[in-house]
Formats: C-alpha cells, structure tokens, sequence
C-alpha cells in the first residue's frame, strides 16, 4: 500500500523516476545521522536533459522553473532511495540549493528556483516549507538550465 506522499504525488500526477545514477566521482546522497543530504540534480527525464542553455537568453524564467520542478522531482529519486522507499520518514525538508545557468544580467533566479520550492511544500506540506539559497552560474553540467539540491531530516 502506498504511503500519504506517494499517494499525494499520484494526486499531482508525479512518477518518481529511478534515482538517477551520478556521473562522476560522488554519490546521489549521503546521510549522517537523520540528515540526509541530496547531490544536485538536473532536470532529467527519460535519461536525457530535458532543459538546456542559459535562463534569460535561450530558456524563459516560465520554462525554466518547470525544469527546477523536475530537478526537484529527481531530488524527490534520490530521497526516496535514501528512504529505503518510503517518503513518510521525511520529517522535513530543511533546505534547498538552487544553481541557474544565466547571463551576467539576469537577475530572477528566485523565480525559477519557485518551482522545486513550491512542489517541496505542495509535496510535504508545512514540512517541505525550507532554507534557500539560490545562485545564477555561467554553465552547468550538460548545458543544463538549472540544478537542485537538498537537505532533509527523516525518521530513524
């Protein structure tokens, strides 16, 4: 039987891929005591980067908050494997990482980064609500538009 945040993703239409593997030397997360902390994910769908180039110049602000969506979603992965399956151990979302790939002169990263924050809380409720940082960078692995990641306390 599926648990309150599975079945709160099934009311917002979200399957959780399989965690995305890492492509360097780093693991997807580690845990130290109930912290788990989420390497930065990119907005992976089927394997490949759905969301490329520079916000503000070749992504709209619109268009790349979707792509911290499902950065957060990728985040969500890599949680849930932390979990051994069960998203009802996070107790809660302590903070989030927003990296936006931008030109110098772009200056809404707050913006997109709404988009992995506001599913954080649409997801967890008041325990999704979270420190952030969000920074604009010159580039991002694979031309990605953006990059997430987490810290979270769970349970046992």
């Amino acid at each position: 039987m599926a648990g309150r945040i599975d079945a709160r993703l099934a009311e917002l239409g979200i399957t959780l891929p399989a965690a995305p593997a890492p492509v360097a030397n780093y693991v997807g997360w580690t845990r130290t005591g109930n912290i788990v902390v989420v390497s930065g994910q990119i907005p992976l769908k089927d394997g490949a980067i759905a969301y490329t180039g520079k916000v503000g110049a070749d992504v709209t602000p619109e268009t790349a908050k979707e792509a911290a969506k499902l950065c957060f979603v990728n985040v969500m992965a890599q949680l849930k494997a932390a979990c051994g399956g069960d998203l009802d151990k996070v107790v809660k979302v302590v903070r989030l990482g927003g990296f936006i790939a931008a030109p110098p002169e772009f200056t809404a990263h707050p913006v997109v980064m709404n988009g992995a924050s506001d599913l954080a809380v649409e997801v967890f409720g008041d325990a999704g609500r979270h420190a952030r940082s969000t920074i604009g960078v010159p580039s991002l692995p694979g031309n990605a538009a953006c990059e997430v990641e987490g810290m979270f306390e769970i349970a046992g």
